[in-house]
């Protein structure tokens, strides 16, 4: 549910008034702003000065001669055609930065016994004016800060532009999910650092995609392997979870995840082949007990990595069906089963069409010593 401002004007008025009360704010022709001189951290988030910042005017907060300094913002303006609440001083409506104000304060803190929030995230261009306006005036009305930590991101780049409303390249999440699975996007947009812009394109989904198969593959084949799977390693939990607290450091965490790390050496296909071979009774260079214990530190770091980040949250043979319906399963396994019974017969001709068959519907064919089985491309 997500709060209307509408349904917070009483607690917008009442922060103003607070501000008022205390010497942070004034009112001049019919406008009540913020004093930023009366702050002294104004500006501290974003680097900001207020010396730097007095030959600037923002635009639609009023006049320059409505104001004590350029910087100054505005919390309350006069009505608009007809359009305004009534308050101490006078009908109108709120500025754009006290409603973030008053709706954390009335949503965020509700029950807490504390008038400051623990993160507080949004895109890089609001640090300045949006978040350094919210700052000043919840940091005056309460005499407490607004945030603990604040999380901003860098932006999402469509090929070789910025994704904008304006330029008509918005891409909504509900529209990707028509074509791809969520962990598939999840893990394109973790790959770059929140605070590096990251560009969007499709080969980065067919990427994600590629990367997600190989290591439900790995989860596919552990789960018919005597790997032990139900184990913690303290010292594997306390590098991931530094990693994450490393800044959120995901892409870190992502290489370790794809088995791309210099730390995650353990995770390789060398341990994972070594194991089928020592559990198969096939000559290799060490014995079993050496691969399972390598086995399964790598299965405990890679479900833990993968917990962090929202990944690996399905069965691995649920993942390659991609979501396929119940008819349409009944419809691969069958083409599935032509197949095998051709590779059987060496009908190579009647095998190739079928490969060719689940090619057009959009799945893989895999021959194995258990026959032919399907997954979705």
């Amino acid at each position: 549910e997500q709060p209307l401002c509408t349904a917070h004007i009483d607690d917008m008025v009442a922060m103003i008034i607070d501000l008022l009360d205390k010497g942070f704010a004034y009112e001049s022709d019919g406008h009540v702003f913020f004093d930023v001189s009366k702050y002294d951290d104004y500006g501290k988030l974003s680097g900001n000065t207020l010396e730097n910042l007095r030959g600037g005017v923002r635009v639609g907060e009023g006049e320059v001669a409505r104001k004590k300094n350029s910087a100054d913002f505005v919390l309350w303006k006069p009505e608009l055609d007809g359009v305004g609440w009534n308050a101490p001083f006078g009908k109108g409506r709120p500025g754009w930065h006290i409603e973030c104000s008053a709706m954390a304060k009335a949503v965020l803190t509700d029950g807490t016994n504390s008038d400051t929030i623990d993160i507080h995230c949004g895109g890089v261009d609001l640090k300045f004016p949006h978040h350094e306006n919210e700052i000043a005036q919840s940091n005056c009305s309460h005499d407490a800060p607004l945030a603990n930590y604040w999380v901003h991101n860098e932006f999402l780049n469509m090929g070789d532009e910025k994704m904008s409303k304006s330029l008509g390249n918005v891409k909504l999440i509900h529209d990707l999910l028509k074509d791809w699975d969520g962990e598939v996007i999840r893990l394109a947009l973790l790959k770059a650092h929140y605070r590096s812009e990251l560009t969007w394109t499709e080969s980065l989904l067919k990427e994600s995609k590629a990367n997600l198969d190989r290591v439900y593959g790995f989860l596919k084949e552990f789960a018919h392997s005597p790997v032990r799977t139900d184990i913690s390693d303290e010292k594997i939990t306390n590098y991931s979870f530094n990693q994450f607290n490393d800044d959120i450091n995901s892409p870190e965490l992502i290489k370790i995840f794809l088995g791309e790390s210099e730390m995650f050496g353990n995770f390789s296909q060398s341990y994972f082949f070594g194991l089928q071979r020592a559990s198969q009774g096939v000559d290799s260079p060490q014995p079993l007990s050496y691969y399972l214990g390598k086995a399964t530190s790598a299965y405990t770091q890679l479900k833990l990595i993968a917990n962090l980040l929202g990944l690996l949250q399905k069965d691995p043979d649920d993942w390659f069906k991609g979501g396929a319906s119940a008819d349409e399963e009944a419809e691969f396994d069958a083409i599935a089963k032509r197949r095998e019974q051709a590779r059987a017969q060496k009908d190579w001709a009647a095998a190739d069409a079928a490969r060719d068959e689940a090619t057009a519907k959009g799945i893989v064919l895999e021959d194995g010593p258990d026959g032919t089985t399907w997954r979705k491309a």
